[in-house]
């Protein structure tokens, strides 16, 4: 609509200048036809003719491209209008879309809060200690909460203490049970397990070295009981503590026992003897020849045992006669 007047006023100028151009001509044809001497008008309005109908078409194509220009200017002006409008739109959907995710940042912080909190709960519960202090440093890194980090490394820390003192206390328990049994070898074998598990424990390291601690404690105690029997003369004591602390001599521990041995179970022989001698006076012929098998079983290459095995036929052919028979 802005262009349809300067189009109109082109044509109507062109249209006058026409009607002008005909009427000269008409005017200096009228004086020519009565005054032939008179062509000047005549010519004039001829070379506003031609003038006129030269330069219509070239105006007409000026006028046209001077159109053609406005009209690709204004469209250029429309289209940076319209790519600004585009680009403040775009910006105002990247502020939205910008404020849309910290939204959701601010919204989904505190569950991905409590979803960290969960999962250090889960791994304390599993006995994870490694993964639940990954799990704090984790925490820390995303939210910046130092204070909150430290809280949970204390705890899981604790919870590790704890849940480590619970299984040394089981274990003690079975290696407790393994040295009143004197079985050292399977306390041994605990201990060294729960090494395995727990190699940084100051406590865990020096099990072994307590075992074998009680252990010598305990031979020990054997070898002074067994001194004790022997200085009293309780033989038979000595005997049953000298089988069980041997397990617990080393070589030379019991080469340097071996005199004293001997004179125990000489002793012991002697006894024997002297108590088998007794019961053939008194006529206890089923007690002798139980005390004489004991003796045989005990002492089989002594010179003890060939004079009882001698004697045992005898008195078994005793042991059979009818009660009240005499020697």
């Amino acid at each position: 609509m802005e262009k349809a007047a300067p189009k109109s006023s082109f044509t109507w100028s062109y249209v006058i200048a026409g009607l002008a151009s005909v009427g000269i001509f008409g005017v200096g044809l009228h004086h020519a036809l009565h005054n032939p001497s008179s062509w000047t008008m005549l010519a004039a309005g001829c070379v506003c003719i031609v003038a006129v109908a030269i330069t219509f078409p070239i105006a007409q194509a000026l006028h046209s491209a001077v159109a053609a220009q406005d009209s690709a200017e204004e469209m250029g002006n429309r289209v940076n209008q319209r790519l600004e409008q585009m680009v403040t739109l775009m910006g105002r959907i990247s502020e939205q879309q910008l404020l849309s995710d910290r939204a959701r940042s601010v919204a989904f912080r505190d569950k991905d809060r409590e979803a960290i909190r969960t999962a250090i709960n889960e791994e304390l519960l599993q006995g994870e200690w490694e993964s639940a202090f990954a799990l704090a440093d984790q925490f820390e890194q995303a939210f910046g909460s130092k204070s909150e980090a430290d809280r949970f490394r204390s705890e899981i820390t604790a919870r590790r203490n704890a849940g480590m003192r619970a299984q040394i206390d089981d274990v003690m328990i079975v290696i407790d049970r393994y040295i009143k049994a004197e079985q050292w070898t399977a306390a041994m074998r605990e201990a060294e397990k729960l090494l395995t598990q727990l190699p940084d424990n100051e406590q865990v390291k020096r099990i072994p070295q307590d075992i074998e601690q009680r252990r010598q404690a305990h031979k020990q105690a054997l070898i002074q009981t067994w001194h004790e029997a022997s200085a009293r003369h309780d033989w038979d004591g000595a005997i049953e503590i000298l089988r069980q602390v041997d397990p617990y001599l080393t070589p030379a521990e019991a080469e340097s026992m071996q005199e004293t041995v001997r004179n125990v179970f000489k002793e012991k022989l002697n006894n024997m003897g002297a108590q088998f001698a007794s019961l053939v006076r008194e006529r206890k012929w089923h007690d002798a020849i139980k005390l004489g098998e004991q003796i045989q079983a005990d002492f089989p290459n002594s010179r003890i045992a060939q004079e009882v095995k001698d004697k045992m036929e005898s008195l078994r052919a005793r042991a059979a006669e009818p009660a009240g028979a005499t020697a």
